[in-house]
């Protein structure tokens, strides 16, 4: 075999080697582009989907609050009772008034609240203080003391009958005794209980 046919088939292997080469090539790409780097992903030419937002929870709903309502305090005369004297005669109570609210929570978070209706459920009792008006009678007078055994009546006086005592006052006076004696009552010799206060004779005649 010569030179010239040895280069002859060397330039014809290499001549296919070529053409399978590029038809490989050519085979595993797009029509008429370059193949493309191995992991390549083609980008989608599809239109994103937009991410919808989630609606607020609005919520309305009525609630009832109940709260007191503070009893008042009177008083009133009552005359089975002295002057200075008082006595509670009814026990206040507190009422309850009762409201109805409508409450409105967006996301359960309370954002506003309106009174829809307020009623009195339960009326409260006023308390009632008696006041005594009666004014009370005098104290008796105290009564004579009776003449001791023994005694008599002094003859510095006539009328009633003065004892012999310690000390002699008018009954129903500011004296404090011990013994009484209820005018008019004549003085006839000395004023020893100062009976007379005025001097005129006659002893405890007012």
């Amino acid at each position: 075999m010569t030179h010239s046919r040895i280069r002859s088939i060397v330039f014809g292997l290499a001549l296919v080697a070529t053409v399978f080469t590029t038809v490989s090539c050519a085979s595993g790409s797009p029509a008429g582009g370059v193949a493309e780097p191995a992991g390549f992903v083609a980008e989608s030419s599809a239109t994103p989907t937009a991410t919808a937002t989630p609606k607020p929870v609005i919520l309305v709903k009525n609630v009832d609050v109940s709260e007191p309502i503070p009893f008042g305090a009177v008083s009133v005369d009552d005359g089975n009772l002295d002057v200075g004297q008082s006595a509670i005669t009814t026990n206040g109570s507190n009422g309850t008034k009762t409201t109805t609210w409508a409450v409105t929570t967006v996301d359960g978070v309370e954002t506003g609240r309106t009174v829809v209706s307020s009623v009195m459920s339960v009326a409260p009792v006023d308390q009632v203080t008696s006041v005594g008006t009666r004014v009370p009678p005098p104290p008796p007078a105290p009564e004579p003391a009776p003449i001791a055994d023994g005694g008599g009546c002094d003859s510095n006086y006539s009328g009633p009958c003065v004892p012999i005592a310690s000390d002699v006052d008018c009954a129903g006076g500011s004296g404090n005794g011990p013994a009484y004696v209820s005018g008019p009552v004549y003085v006839v010799g000395a004023d020893i209980y100062d009976l007379d206060r005025d001097g005129d004779g006659v002893a405890c005649d007012k």
